[in-house]
């Protein structure tokens, strides 16, 4: 398997070369804390709009922040690995903010993509992408795809057993 994860500086570096080469950047980021359909079904789609596909991870600490402190349930080493695994991602990288706006202002991707539970007036980068000519894309939420609901649903049977 080819290396995938890669710093900010490193993506920085390439997403240069690509845009030399005339390649289509796509972007989306998130915790990706328990990998599930929903989250395949979006790296699937989010491939089709582009030559290269970036996925940008939240650190344990970032999560923390924003989900409180059972999560991330995996570390962040953990989530890389098995997020490496998949086809479609070509690069990975992780920040340490809540948002992942120096990243998308950084690499300015040609489409930014979220999942369903996102409007996209709400997508953090928006601006910056649209002002730089390109586009955001909501990929419509999977019912019952749902790390918070996985999780729900992992303690209620624990509870009950």
């Amino acid at each position: 398997m080819k290396q995938k994860i890669f710093s900010i500086d490193e993506i920085i570096r390439f997403r240069r070369k690509w845009k030399s080469e005339n390649k289509k950047v796509v972007f989306t980021n998130g915790c990706f804390d328990i990998l599930h359909g929903g989250h395949v079904y979006l790296f699937k789609e989010a491939k089709k709009h582009g030559d290269i596909l970036i996925v940008a991870v939240n650190t344990d600490d970032s999560i923390q922040k924003i989900k409180g402190p059972s999560r991330p349930i995996f570390p962040l080493k953990e989530r890389l690995e098995i997020l490496e695994a998949i086809e479609h991602i070509d690069c990975l990288t992780s920040f340490s903010e809540e948002t992942p706006q120096k990243i998308i202002a950084s690499i300015l991707p040609d489409v930014l993509i979220k999942g369903g539970d996102w409007q996209s007036e709400d997508v953090v980068g928006r601006k910056q992408v649209e002002e730089a000519g390109g586009k955001v894309m909501i990929v419509p939420f999977r019912k019952g795809c749902s790390t918070s609901e996985i999780i729900k649903k992992i303690i209620y049977a624990s509870i009950n057993n």
